[in-house]
């Protein structure tokens, strides 16, 4: 199984602009607020680069200050920082209606996209592909690239204006900034390695905790508390050692980056003071150059920080586009036909999860119209396969299931689902109200009436009309508050509402008590009146009243006919028969 840690050879991979770009261009963005944002920034910039040249006449003229020039001063410190502040509103706009057009069609991508990436991919990766990838995204797109775009202009606006005020100054910065970026850049790849690493280390934190806190009542039934306790005790570590390595260096890096910064400018402060006592420069000029040399030290910093991005941005990006590459469940198939009276056949169905491990060999078999068709064999024989099959979550890997004359991949998925009411094992429940559970998936209206109605025929009424919010009434998540009687007769409710031509039952009432058992038995029967009806049988009593029984074993179908015929033709299945009900 796929973990959801993001490995550090996938985030260090050369960043795609391309790829980049057909991403971003795929939500449609609404780019004249990018371009409106770094204008301002841009706007911003050249403001800020225009006021150490008037910092120069202010000083130099000091005896002398109009108040013109003190005006300007202000009106430009103002104005570059109120454009500063609306380039950052415009950009966050842009960057946050980018991820969220991004998480959007993520969104939309998972609910689509087959059974079968959902059995291969942990939930936790699923997760951080919504948040923190697209959020990686957002922070490359609105933040970094153009603070990155103003930098490198202010970089070269500051040195152009210092070239044009002395040029010696301008070269002894200039020799100055290629060797302090040399001598920081072993620091600043550690800083990048242990940032990457921290990311790794978080995001398989955040899959494990989600894995066992899902699975708390199985966790505190096997009484694994300390093993889970042990397990997240050495990832926490993981993440520790790895802050203690990240403070370490940064408890290096920003005091070497302070100091650097301060030779530089005391070198440069010395040798503007030799200048200035010469007559060769004027004081003003020496304040200016050195707010010009701080004006051109941050881009470094800056542009430095872009390449940590780009580098992380591209594997975001390359996981995004390997999910929206990834073709959905949903057919071309446009056939509607009327199955009722239909018979529902699978000829030579074969199947296989993964190549070389086949689970189904040949399967045959019939379900005519208004019967009951059970399922019976050892656990794992491929009876839940059938059922999956017959839904449409995987095709088969040979054989076709037609209804009637229609292979059944040939007709709307949506169209075929509607037409199918499963009762599950697990009685599936989303989180939310008994009323909003009942009318899950539906998209007509349903009346008050109507939901009292299949509540009683699921013998459910009498304890949601005893609960004090009745139909509004929170069951949690996954139905945890209703015990499991309920939930099955929940689930039988809700398949009644949907009057489904083909009702799937996989009978899960051997861990029910008595009288749940015998409420669920009641209910199941109303439901199956007038329907075909597939069944996975757990109970002799559902084998024996079946109109046609299919012996699953290994995969294969070893025998089918009525209990009485079976027992007789099949040896395995006697022996079944025995084992499991003692008879």
């Amino acid at each position: 199984m796929p973990s959801n840690t993001q490995n550090n050879s996938d985030q260090k991979t050369k960043f795609n602009f391309h790829s980049f770009v057909y991403l971003i261009n795929s939500v449609h963005p609404h780019y004249w607020r990018l371009v409106l944002g770094i204008f301002l920034g841009i706007i911003a910039t050249a403001a800020n680069l225009i006021v150490p040249q008037l910092a120069k006449d202010f000083v130099n003229d000091f005896n002398h200050i109009t108040a013109t020039l003190v005006t300007l001063l202000i009106v430009l410190f103002i104005s570059g920082t109120v454009l500063s502040a609306l380039a950052g509103v415009v950009l966050g706009i842009f960057g946050e209606d980018v991820v969220a057009k991004l998480r959007n069609q993520l969104w939309k991508k998972y609910l689509h996209l087959p059974v079968v990436y959902f059995d291969d991919t942990q939930t936790g990766e699923i997760s951080s592909r919504l948040v923190n990838d697209t959020s990686q995204v957002k922070n490359l797109l609105a933040n970094t690239l153009p603070n990155s775009i103003t930098s490198i202009l202010q970089f070269f606006g500051s040195l152009v204006i210092m070239i044009t005020m002395d040029w010696q100054m301008t070269l002894i910065i200039f020799l100055a900034v290629p060797l302090i970026t040399l001598a920081l850049r072993p620091v600043l790849k550690r800083s990048i390695k242990i940032g990457l690493a921290r990311q790794d280390a978080l995001a398989k934190f955040s899959s494990n905790a989600t894995n066992v806190l899902s699975e708390i009542r199985l966790v505190k039934s096997s009484n694994s508390e300390k093993i889970e306790s042990a397990n997240g005790d050495k990832e926490i570590h993981t993440l520790y050692e790895i802050g203690m390595r990240e403070a370490m260096l940064n408890s290096i890096m920003i005091p070497l980056m302070n100091m650097v910064m301060m030779v530089l400018f005391l070198g440069l402060l010395g040798y503007g003071a030799i200048r200035v006592m010469n007559h060769s420069l004027s004081m003003g000029a020496l304040i200016s150059f050195l707010m010009y040399l701080f004006q051109l030290l941050a881009p470094v910093f800056t542009i430095s920080q872009f390449f940590n991005e780009l580098s992380k941005t591209s594997g975001s990006t390359k996981r995004i586009e390997q999910v929206l590459q990834i073709d959905n469940e949903k057919s071309s198939a446009s056939k509607k036909p009327d199955i009722e009276g239909q018979a529902l056949k699978a000829e030579n169905v074969s199947f296989s999860y993964e190549e070389g491990n086949q689970i189904l060999h040949n399967i045959n078999l019939e379900v005519k119209p208004n019967t009951i068709v059970a399922f019976a064999g050892p656990s794992g024989g491929g009876k839940s396969t059938i059922f999956s099959l017959i839904e449409r979550f995987y095709k088969p890997t040979s054989g076709k299931i037609v209804i009637g004359s229609t292979n059944i991949d040939e007709i709307d998925l949506t169209y075929w689902r509607n037409q199918i009411g499963l009762v599950g094992q697990d009685s599936p429940m989303m989180p939310g109200t008994i009323r909003q559970n009942l009318t899950y998936g539906l998209t007509r209206k349903v009346t008050e009436k109507e939901l009292w109605h299949v509540l009683k025929m699921a013998y459910a009424d009498g304890f949601v009309s005893e609960m004090q919010n009745q139909l509004e009434t929170e069951i949690g998540e996954r139905g945890i508050k209703l015990s499991g009687g309920q939930r099955q007769r929940i689930a039988i409710a809700r398949a009644f509402l949907r009057d489904p031509d083909i009702l799937m039952l996989d009978e899960a009432t051997a861990s029910l008590d008595s009288e749940s058992e015998a409420m669920v038995q009641k209910a199941l029967g109303e439901l199956m009146k007038n329907r075909m009806t597939l069944v996975i049988a757990h109970r002799l009593s559902t084998i024996v009243d079946a109109d046609c029984i299919y012996f699953i074993d290994h995969g294969t179908v070893s025998g089918h006919g009525t209990h009485k015929e079976l027992i007789k033709s099949t040896p395995l299945y006697a022996e079944y028969v025995h084992t499991q009900f003692k008879e």
